[in-house]
């Protein structure tokens, strides 16, 4: 069985709230569906670092990171509601750059494979 460390704990605990916040209430138009990929706290629990992209690749990643960095206060208390800790970490968000990465590796894959059967 997996030895899960408290930071891991929390952020799990941290993704599951944020993910709920922004799913129920978040009305900024420049933040659209937004999939968590993943959250990582701090050893001192002072900051997390939130990476996302957008949901069916809608929306701008800049216009939603500066949507989130917006709301900050209110996405802080909301889940603040939700999970409770001494202290609640100041989140960053960022767009994931893996998935556009994995999607244009994948895109390559499929150009070489095509190319192989054009030559076969």
């Amino acid at each position: 069985m997996a030895d899960y460390s408290r930071l891991d704990r929390v952020a799990g605990e941290l993704r599951a709230a944020l993910a709920q916040v922004l799913l129920e209430g978040l009305r900024d138009p420049r933040v659209t569906p937004v999939t968590l990929t993943s959250v990582e706290v701090s050893p001192d629990l002072r900051l997390a670092t939130v990476r996302f992209v957008s949901l069916g690749g809608q929306g701008d990643p800049v216009r939603i990171q500066e949507g989130l960095d917006a709301a900050q206060g209110w996405i802080r208390r909301q889940v603040g509601k939700k999970v409770h800790l001494k202290y609640l970490p100041k989140f960053r968000f960022y767009p994931d750059p893996g998935v556009d990465h994995a999607a244009h590796m994948t895109q390559l894959l499929d150009g070489l494979a095509v190319q192989r059967e054009e030559e076969e």
